[in-house]
């Protein structure tokens, strides 16, 4: 009798983990290049796999071709940090037409981007704060390869804000100024450019975004562009791939997003309802990055980390019961 009622407790845990894994199915995380964005898909990853028994897998991604691919091909499942306002019309459009749905803000304070100034300069000259200072003062911003010319460090090739950060360049009239537009080549080249100038004490201009480790290290001033938001502009011409006549304007707070298509949220209510939830905030986030940064940490690594050493951040995004499988799981990684 022990035996079989051993057999069938066992029998009956293995319909169990099989029904939730036929409930959630396979499920596909886009795994986006930049260090926050991979530690969500990753901290998704395990969170859906160990605590609802989704066959979970990682697909390589960025903004716009994981946004277009989630509406034409409804593949792959999930975006865990899409920053919104680079893809607001198709967005809006793919959650009008029952394609997408938004299940809530990845990152609870919303992104911040910009163009920025070391600290140091501020101080020596506030006027390094605005635009115009900038311009006044381009000689002092030495292009890498030309001392005859003036650097502005964009965005690099590939990433949705070198679409805005280079509509910017122009309706701000940069080139007239001396200065050229510099493809750091990889987020790795603009971290190091930062790095480097701030060793240094040099004078250093360019895009960034924020919650990121770099911003928390290295303290920088946005640039003011004396002219606030412009969000129909923005979205309308600024943001868009096509722009024939673009005009200055403050990038606006951007919406940072968890998206799915619509068939997972349907398909999968209770890991869905989970994504509605998880969510950070940029000082929580900054601190992670650091951390990222600081050990050379791969997204699968910094996940575990953050899995077992922030419980009372993740813990109130799923059940006590998710919560123990997720723990009994990291434990031994």
């Amino acid at each position: 009798m022990k035996h079989l009622l051993s057999g069938a407790m066992l029998l009956a845990g293995v319909l169990m983990t099989s029904q939730a894994s036929a409930a959630c199915g396979k499920v596909t995380i886009s795994d986006m290049n930049w260090p926050s964005a991979s530690l969500m898909a990753n901290v998704d990853k395990l969170i859906l796999h160990h605590g609802f028994g989704c066959d979970a897998e990682l697909v390589p991604g960025d903004t716009m071709p994981t946004g277009t691919s989630m509406i034409e091909k409804g593949e792959p499942d999930i975006a865990p940090e899409l920053w919104s306002n680079s893809f607001a019309d198709a967005l809006n459009k793919g959650v009008a037409e029952k394609r997408l749905r938004v299940a809530g803000a990845s990152l609870s304070d919303g992104g911040e981007e910009g163009f920025w100034v070391p600290e140091y300069l501020v101080k020596k000259d506030p006027s390094l704060a605005t635009i115009a200072g900038i311009k006044k003062n381009a000689k002092m911003f030495k292009h890498p390869e030309d001392p005859d010319k003036s650097a502005f460090i964009g965005c690099p090739a590939g990433w949705n804000c070198q679409i805005t950060s280079g509509h910017l360049f122009k309706a701000l009239k940069l080139a007239d100024a001396g200065f050229e537009l510099v493809d750091p080549g990889s987020a790795a080249g603009l971290d190091g450019s930062i790095a480097k100038a701030y060793e240094r004490q040099q004078p250093w201009f360019g895009y960034y975004w924020a919650p990121t480790a770099i911003l928390g290290k290295y303290k920088m001033v946005k640039v003011d562009f004396g002219v606030g938001v412009d969000l129909k502009h923005w979205q309308d011409c600024i943001s868009q791939a096509e722009c024939a006549d673009p005009k200055p304007s403050m990038y606006p707070s951007s919406p940072v997003n968890t998206v799915t298509t619509e068939s997972f949220a349907e398909k999968s209510p209770e890991a869905y309802a989970f994504l509605t939830k998880r969510a950070f905030t940029n000082a929580a986030m900054n601190e992670l990055l650091v951390w990222v940064e600081d050990n050379q940490a791969d997204g699968e690594t910094s996940a575990v980390y953050f899995l077992k050493n922030h419980p009372a951040q993740w813990t109130p995004w799923v059940s006590k019961a998710v919560a123990a499988k997720v723990k009994a799981a990291v434990s031994n990684m």
